[in-house]
C-alpha cells in the first residue's frame, strides 16, 4: 500500500508536466496566444499605473538590477510593516511589534523565498502581518525566481536575442500563474475544511473543563501559495503537520503536488524555449532519478525504525512515528520529506529533528544539492548550470570546444558558473565552524554530540538553499542566530542569481553554432547519466566530510 501511494502522486506529477509547462511557456514567449485574453486587462492597468507602458527589452544587468531593486523595495516595507504591526489594523489578538533582529531574518527570509520561521506564526504575527508582508512576499518571491528561470532560458536558447523585461515577466508571473493557482487551490482547501477566517482565536472548553484558546486566521489562502511559489512558512508553528493546514491525507497530496508541479513543469518549458523537447526531457529524467533515489533511502530508513529502539526489543512495525502524524503514516511522511527539500520549499508535515540518522541525511543531501527539482525557478538554472559543466568536462575530455544548445561555453562562462558552485558551500560550511567556535552557536544546541552537528549544519544548509525547514530541536530565536542566518539567505539568493544572470546575458550574445556529426548530444541516456554523476560527484566532493561528523557518524554510533 505504502508503495502504491508514492507511485499515484509520482504519477500525477508527471501527468501534470506538459500542460503546465506548456501554459508557462505561452505565459512567456511573448507570442500571441490564449493567455492574453482573460489577464491582459489587468496587466495594462498595472502598467499603466507603474508607468510601463513601453517594456523595452534588457540586458541582463538591467534586468538583474531591476529585480534586485525591487526586492529591496519589498524588504523595506514588509520590515516596517514587522516592527509596528501591534499598532496596526487587522489584529484582533493583540500581538506585539516584532523584535529588530527577528524582524530583520523574518523579511529576509521571505523575500529570498526561504521562509526560515524563528517565530511561531501564529503567536508572532497579526492578520495584517500575514496578508501584507507573509502572502505578499510569497508571491513576489516566487516571481522572482520564475523570472530568473525564463530569462536564463532565453539566454542560453535564443538566437542574438535579449533576455526579456523583467518587470513584463514578474507580472505575468503573478498574473498568470500564481495567483489563478492559488485563488483555485484556495478553493479547493477550503472546502476540504482548511480554516480561512480573519476572526480572533475561538474560546473553547476541553473535555477536562479548561478553556483553550484556539488559533485561527487567512490559513488556506496561505497554504496555496505557501506551496504553489514553494515558499513553506507556516501560519501555525507547527507547519503542514498541523491538522489546521493540513488535515488530512487527501490535502496532503494536494500539498506535495502543489509545491512539486511549477519546479518539474519548467523543465517542459525550457524544453519549449529550445526548440527540441528532448532537451527538457532529459533534464526532467535527471532530477526524477535523483528524486526517487533519496525518496527511496528515507522511506527505507524510516520503515525499519529507530536502531535503539529495535535493540531494547520494542515493536516497530510501522516503522519510526517519533515526530509523524499518524493520518500520514510512513509513506506520506517520507514523500513530503524528500519533496520539500528537493522543491526548496521548508514546509513540513513531520518534525525533521526525530528523523533517523539517515533518514534525516536525505533532506540535507537534497538541500545541498539544490537542483532535484529545487524552487520556483531557480531548481531549473541550476540543474542547468551543472549541465554546462558536465559539458565543459566532457569537452575537455575529448579535446574539443564544448557546446551547449549551439552556444559555445568559454572561459569567461566557467569562471561564472564556478563563482555559484562555490559560493554555495561557503556560504553554508563557514558559519557552521564560527558556530562551534563560539557558545552563542553551540548555546542553541538541544541534543549534544553528532546530532547537533546535523542541527547546526541544517539550519545553515537549509538558509543558504533558501528552504527555510529546521530540525527544529535548535534554540535558534537569538540575534546571533537571527543575523547570520539571515545573511546567509541572502547571499545564498542572490550571488547565485547575479553570476547565472551575467552567464545567461554572455550567451545571449553569442552566435549559434550548427551542430555537426562531432558536437556531443546532450539529449540522451548517456547524458543523463553524465549529468547524474557530475552532480553527486560535485556534491561529495564538497559536503561529505562534514556530513561524515553528523547524520552518518550518528548512524553509525547507535548501531
Amino acid at each position: 500500500m505504502d508503495l502504491l501511494q508514492l507511485f499515484i502522486v509520482i504519477l500525477l506529477l508527471v501527468l501534470l508536466v506538459k500542460p503546465l509547462g506548456t501554459y508557462i511557456y505561452h505565459v512567456f514567449s511573448n507570442k500571441s496566444n490564449k493567455t492574453d485574453k482573460p489577464f491582459m486587462w489587468l496587466e495594462k492597468m498595472i502598467y499603466g499605473i507603474s508607468g510601463l507602458k513601453e517594456r523595452p527589452q534588457m540586458t541582463w544587468k538591467k534586468y538583474t538590477l531591476s529585480l534586485i531593486l525591487t526586492n529591496v523595495v519589498f524588504v523595506v516595507i514588509g520590515f516596517v510593516i514587522l516592527l509596528i504591526q501591534g499598532s496596526l489594523a487587522f489584529n484582533p489578538n493583540g500581538i506585539r511589534n516584532m523584535e529588530p533582529t527577528l524582524a530583520f531574518n523574518t523579511i529576509i527570509s521571505f523575500m529570498t523565498n526561504t521562509n526560515l520561521q524563528h517565530y511561531s506564526g501564529e503567536s508572532g504575527l497579526s492578520y495584517f502581518s500575514q496578508m501584507v508582508v507573509i502572502i505578499m512576499m510569497m508571491f513576489t518571491s516566487a516571481a522572482t525566481g520564475i523570472t530568473v528561470a525564463i530569462a536564463f532560458i532565453r539566454g542560453i536558447t535564443s538566437k542574438g536575442a535579449t533576455i526579456g523585461h523583467f518587470f513584463e515577466d514578474f507580472t505575468k508571473a503573478i498574473t498568470r500563474i500564481l495567483l489563478p493557482l492559488s485563488i483555485i487551490m484556495t478553493i479547493v482547501l477550503v472546502g476540504l475544511k482548511v480554516p480561512q477566517t480573519l476572526e480572533p482565536t475561538v474560546q473553547a472548553t476541553t473535555v477536562e473543563g479548561e478553556s483553550q484558546n484556539i488559533a485561527v486566521g487567512p490559513i488556506a489562502s496561505l497554504e496555496a501559495i505557501k506551496h504553489l511559489g514553494t515558499n513553506g512558512g507556516g501560519h501555525m508553528g507547527a507547519n503542514s503537520s498541523h491538522p489546521f493546514e493540513n488535515p488530512t491525507p487527501l490535502t496532503n497530496v494536494l500539498e506535495i503536488l502543489m509545491m512539486w508541479c511549477i519546479p518539474a513543469a519548467l523543465t517542459f518549458t525550457y524544453g519549449k524555449f529550445a526548440n527540441k523537447q528532448s532537451q527538457g526531457w532529459v533534464i526532467f529524467s535527471t532530477m526524477l532519478i535523483l528524486f526517487m533515489g533519496f525518496l527511496s533511502l528515507a522511506y527505507y530508513s524510516e520503515s525499519q525504525g529507530n536502531p535503539l529502539f529495535n535493540q531494547l526489543g520494542l515493536n516497530q512495525e510501522q516503522g519510526n512515528m517519533e515526530g509523524k502524524e499518524m493520518r500520514f503514516g510512513i509513506a506520506q511522511s517520507a514523500l513530503f520529506t524528500t519533496v520539500t527539500t528537493s522543491a526548496t520549499t521548508g514546509t513540513v508535515n513531520n518534525m525533521h529533528d526525530t528523523l533517523t540518522p539517515i533518514g534525516g541525511l536525505v533532506p540535507l543531501a537534497l538541500m545541498m544539492l539544490n537542483s532535484v527539482f529545487g524552487g520556483d525557478g531557480v531548481g531549473l538554472v541550476n540543474m542547468l548550470m551543472y549541465a554546462i559543466l558536465a559539458v565543459f568536462i566532457c569537452g575537455l575530455l575529448v579535446g574539443r570546444t564544448p557546446e551547449f544548445l549551439g552556444k559555445k561555453i568559454e572561459p569567461r562562462e566557467m569562471k561564472l558558473i564556478t563563482i555559484a558552485l562555490l559560493a554555495h558551500p561557503l556560504i553554508i560550511l563557514v558559519p557552521t565552524a564560527i558556530s562551534f567556535l563560539t557558545n552563542l552557536g553551540q548555546g542553541a544546541i538541544s541534543n549534544p554530540g553528532f546530532h547537533g552537528i546535523s542541527q547546526i549544519l541544517y539550519e545553515f544548509t537549509s538558509s543558504a538553499a533558501n528552504n527555510g525547514s529546521g530540525f527544529e530541536g535548535l534554540g535558534d530565536n537569538t540575534p546571533f542566530w537571527n543575523i547570520s542566518t539571515g545573511l546567509v539567505m541572502l547571499f545564498g539568493r542572490y550571488v547565485s542569481i547575479i553570476s547565472l544572470m551575467a552567464v545567461a546575458g554572455s550567451l545571449v550574445k553569442k552566435q549559434w553554432v550548427p551542430e555537426t556529426i562531432g558536437t556531443f548530444r546532450t539529449d540522451n541516456g548517456l547524458f543523463i547519466g553524465i549529468l547524474i554523476g557530475v552532480v553527486l560527484l560535485v556534491g561529495a566532493l564538497t559536503f561529505l566530510p562534514v556530513i561524515s561528523l553528523g547524520p552518518i557518524a550518528e548512524y553509525l554510533s547507535i548501531r
